[in-house]
């Protein structure tokens, strides 16, 4: 952004940055390990987690409201693997609640404003990179717990029961391939999401300066409702984050049940 011509960059925000000159410390034959602001964020989205549950583990005769919540979004997990995996689901738990509260805690870290005290939030879920990888590792999953359990017969998930026999070459190959994409439709959802509703934010910020930049007539006509709008935005993203965060575990846990009995 350069704020001498009060113009906003929307994308500016999505630069990955290297920091306390790692760039250099940690550039060994031209492979540079830099720590970023997307893992600096990582990591302070990984001790806030950590503290979160921490604090929830007490096990109180009466639990205090940090509690409460812990409970409360642990049953929420174990009740959405019931429904969808049935009793086998109980030993996902932990690892859907861990990829649902990173999720959701980094969507809704990126959208503190914490701009006021000099701290810029970096959305790192905005990165194509980052939610892939994120899909790559519940994917694994899907594979590993498929051909652990069933074996070669793993395979029978791309041939839907009841296909007429000349058809089964085509609908496996459909089948197949459609397998293979839900990786990267679990990680580009939620990548998109996340970015989208971010760079409309900084749209309506530039409306908000030019409008302010050109003037009290102009301010009132655009500044004004543009502002407002941001007000409203910023709810619905809060809504969206959760969303996102329920979405991309909801259909890790479908995931997981097909390669538990091969729906």
């Amino acid at each position: 952004m350069a704020a001498e011509e009060g113009k906003v960059d929307p994308m500016h925000q999505f630069t990955i940055e290297p920091l306390f000159g790692t760039e250099k410390l940690l550039d060994f034959d031209g492979i540079n390990l830099a720590f970023t602001n997307s893992a600096m964020w990582m990591a302070i989205t990984t001790v806030l987690l950590t503290v979160f549950v921490a604090g929830g583990l007490k096990r109180e005769l009466v639990p205090g409201r940090w509690q409460m919540a812990v409970e409360f979004f642990t049953g929420f997990i174990d009740d959405m693997l019931e429904a969808n995996v049935g009793k086998e689901g109980r030993k996902y738990v932990p690892y859907i609640f861990s990829l649902f509260m990173f999720i959701l805690f980094a969507n809704l870290l990126g959208l503190m404003p914490l701009g006021v005290i000099g701290v810029h939030p970096f959305t790192f879920t905005s990165h194509f990179t980052v939610t892939g990888v994120l899909a790559i590792i519940s994917f694994a999953i899907v594979l590993v717990v498929g051909f652990w359990k069933h074996g070669f017969k793993f395979f029978s998930l791309f041939v839907p029961h009841g296909t007429p026999l000349p058809m089964v070459p085509a609908i496996a190959l459909i089948e197949f391939f459609s397998f293979l994409i839900r990786p990267f439709s679990l990680a580009l959802r939620l990548f998109v999401a996340m970015m989208a509703g971010h760079v409309l934010l900084k749209v309506l910020s530039s409306f908000v300066i030019d409008g302010i930049n050109a003037g009290v007539g102009i301010a009132a006509l655009v500044s004004i409702p543009s502002f407002a709008l941001m007000i409203a935005i910023s709810a619905l993203e809060i809504l969206v984050a959760g969303i996102q965060a329920y979405v991309f575990a909801l259909l890790t846990s479908l995931y997981i049940n097909d390669a538990e009995h091969l729906h």
